[in-house]
């Protein structure tokens, strides 16, 4: 990459985090007027139909039916499997636990990637998602994780969802290499959609519209247009001119922004570990940035 991209592909991913930091919150509101799979299926019944407008007007592209299997695999763990077991653990387990176990993404990741033989990580690379993963758990003090009853039940669905996001992102990178970004995330929506409706039917047809407060309608909105429409296109944009773990190490940049906005609207101040914290996660993404990991070897070539 030269300066301008890279600063460009380092700007998006921390617009995804700013922005996805505040989903664990408005995530848990809305879920006291919905059910996990009811808002699971009405984020997909929104974004996947959006997606692929936008993907046809943006891309002009139609993906080659060899493609297809490939799509439905990164939709099974990118939006089934990821997204249901995100709102199910969320509900069963609590944002603070979801932002702590949020932070095996970038473990996985590196982890998925050298045995797959898709991103083999350097030893930079390991070293600096290492730095930020503890410099993130010093910031949220992995103390206040909650493991006992329900929350327990909830912590495992949490890091399923970790993991099928992690390979999300690894098993995208070779398709990058045939189709532009967002037709990838709106070909996997469309297939991992059809999955989440399916499994969400019998609670979608319960679903009483008029007993839905405005309030919850507005933090849907929010979850489709931001974590779900841009941040998915943001990532697989920011991963095909980088890494699929530079894209999971900023995940590590979360408890900065709950930190950033406690600190604003709550008038807290950071202490001396919360510093502390700040500037490992910076090393830690400063090391990963400037490492290169060996990829897979394929080179770039047009959809045929």
């Amino acid at each position: 990459m030269g300066r301008g991209e890279a600063l460009r592909v380092h700007a998006a991913l921390l617009f995804v985090q700013l922005t996805f930091g505040a989903f664990h919150v408005v995530g848990k509101f809305v879920l006291a007027s919905l059910s996990p799979l009811q808002l699971a299926s009405c984020r997909v019944l929104v974004a996947a139909p959006l997606l692929l407008v936008l993907a046809q007007r943006v891309d002009r592209v139609t993906p080659p039916l060899q493609l297809m299997p490939a799509f439905a695999l990164l939709g099974f763990f990118g939006v089934f499997a990821n997204q249901v077991l995100y709102v199910l653990g969320l509900r069963a387990s609590g944002a603070t636990n979801a932002a702590i176990l949020m932070l095996s993404i970038p473990v996985f990741v590196t982890l998925a990637g050298s045995l797959l033989g898709i991103e083999r990580p350097t030893l930079r690379t390991s070293g600096g998602v290492a730095c930020a993963v503890v410099g993130a758990l010093v910031v949220l003090n992995p103390g206040q994780l909650v493991l006992g009853g329900q929350a327990a039940v909830g912590n495992a669905l949490l890091l399923g969802n970790c993991l099928a996001y992690a390979l999300y992102l690894v098993l995208q990178r070779p398709l990058l290499t045939r189709v532009p970004p967002l037709t990838l995330v709106a070909w996997s929506f469309l297939f991992g959609g059809v999955g989440v409706v399916a499994v969400s039917l019998p609670e979608l047809a319960g679903l009483q519209l008029a007993a839905v407060p405005r309030s919850a309608w507005l933090g849907l909105a929010y979850v489709v247009a931001i974590p779900t429409v841009v941040n998915y296109a943001l990532n697989s944009w920011a991963m095909q001119r980088s890494s699929a773990g530079l894209v999971a190490a900023y995940t590590t940049l979360q408890p900065v922004v709950a930190t950033v906005l406690a600190v604003l609207l709550l008038g807290e101040r950071p202490g001396v570990a919360e510093l502390a914290g700040f500037a490992l996660i910076a090393a830690g993404l400063s090391l990963v940035s400037r490492s290169n990991p060996k990829g897979s070897g394929r080179e770039r070539k047009a959809v045929p």
